[in-house]
């Protein structure tokens, strides 16, 4: 299923402080990862109450054919070290595994993407909720495809709903190729070749990061856009109405985030850095919202760039919202501390 450029989780990226080895109450995520190869033949699927997959896309190929500012390939290293310090809020009835990475190396952006998606689908097929660690957020074509070509498999037409928290509507054209301008725009061809509804929502959007044409674009594609001068001037529940009007009518939930939908003074560390941006306080209110639906089948966050962060700002805003929805989704299974 996957070739030399599916590689086993790097364990000694997992480690920390360590108060007990015996009390669970006492124990940080590092003490509780476990490890999977996604190429052992002989995984079952998990036949416990929760279980979370955590899976790499070493890939930045797609932000650099977009002129953009490379470095995100680092990504999934700087939110695991960030990730292995936070403390288990979850009973043990809760389990995380780390997957490994997919890597962008010798091979196309195209080839990495469906890497992606097998290693995605495989995860879903093994009874866990796979979060997606970017890499540029090219991440979301491999990673919705993945979905897809999972929910198919019971359901010829999955009706698929994308959230996606993005300074950018990434529905650009893509005639020389895949970039992380363009998946949405991919997807969208994707829906209307399978004849599928597209059902893209996009938040936080900024006037000053889109084109017009791309307006234009994202209206005749029946794209749902909140800008993200109306999401901080408004009153959090007419966000949550425009989020029930969209999940409502879909029968999944895919939640991406990119981070330049963030101010740089809380995620420098970003392709595309923006001097504006989402609250990330309102931007987990939104996601346990979103959540609370038990519609979401899967979750990435793209764009996190070690080599532009500070103090590893962005690295660990991004492990905050991972803990946010991993904790979220236990509450919800009455399996939170």
């Amino acid at each position: 299923m996957f070739s030399k450029n599916y590689k086993i989780a790097d364990k000694s990226v997992w480690q920390g402080r360590i108060d007990s080895d015996t009390n669970f109450d006492a124990f940080r995520w590092h003490q509780w990862v476990e490890f999977i190869d996604l190429k052992d033949e002989s995984l079952i699927p998990f036949d416990g109450k929760l279980g979370f997959a955590f899976i790499g896309f070493c890939c930045d190929e797609g932000i650099n054919r977009n002129k953009g500012r490379t470095g995100a390939s680092k990504g999934p290293e700087s939110i695991r070290k960030e990730l292995a310090h936070l403390p288990c809020c979850f009973t043990q009835e809760v389990k995380l595994f780390d997957a490994g990475d997919i890597l962008c190396e010798n091979i196309s952006l195209e080839e990495s993407q469906n890497l992606l998606s097998k290693a995605v689908d495989k995860i879903l097929s093994l009874n866990l909720f796979p979060i997606v660690l970017g890499g540029g957020h090219e991440t979301a074509f491999g990673h919705y495809n993945g979905i897809l070509n999972n929910l198919s498999k019971t359901n010829s037409k999955p009706n698929i709903g994308i959230i996606n928290f993005d300074a950018h509507f990434d529905i650009r054209p893509y005639p020389n190729g895949n970039h992380s301008g363009s998946m949405f725009r991919q997807i969208a061809d994707i829906c209307e070749d399978k004849s599928l509804e597209y059902s893209y929502m996009c938040l936080g959007i900024q006037k000053h990061s889109n084109t017009v044409d791309l307006f234009k674009t994202a209206d005749r594609l029946g794209v749902d856009y909140i800008l993200a001068k109306d999401i901080l001037s408004s009153d959090d529940w007419n966000v949550f109405e425009r989020l029930d009007e969209f999940i409502k009518l879909r029968d999944h939930i895919y939640i991406t985030i990119c981070s330049d939908v963030f101010s740089s003074a809380f995620a420098p560390g970003v392709s595309a850095s923006q001097p504006l941006g989402l609250d990330p306080e309102k931007v987990i209110k939104f996601i346990k919202y979103i959540l609370k639906s038990n519609k979401v089948v899967s979750f990435d966050i793209a764009e996190v760039s070690p080599r532009f962060d500070l103090d590893n700002t962005t690295a660990n805003l991004a492990s905050v919202i991972i803990f946010s929805v991993i904790n979220t989704i236990s509450h919800i299974c009455n399996l939170s501390l």
